[in-house]
């Protein structure tokens, strides 16, 4: 797992475009999962564009902080059988 905000978005970078499952915490005890398509980062930011068939938004955007404190994991659908995690030990 990346340690540092710099090492997640240096790792966000090499994955623009690839597909992703999204895990975050809703609150109240509350896991949101969502899959679609890393679009952009930002200095501070990340978007990624969700699924429409499955999701009332079209877009939604996290903070590094957020992957690194573990509120939001990701995992890149790489091919069938190698998945990359982002804030999961």
């Amino acid at each position: 797992m990346p340690k540092t905000l710099a090492d997640i978005k240096k790792a966000l970078d090499s994955n623009l475009g690839k597909r992703l499952m999204l895990k975050a915490n809703g609150g109240r005890r509350k896991t949101i999962e969502r899959s679609g398509v890393l679009a952009e980062t930002y200095p501070s930011v990340f978007i990624v564009e969700l699924d429409q068939d499955e999701n009332s938004f079209e877009r939604v955007s996290y903070s590094y902080a957020d992957v690194l404190t573990e509120t939001v994991q990701l995992t890149f659908y790489e091919d069938t059988t190698r998945n990359l995690v982002l804030g999961q030990q």
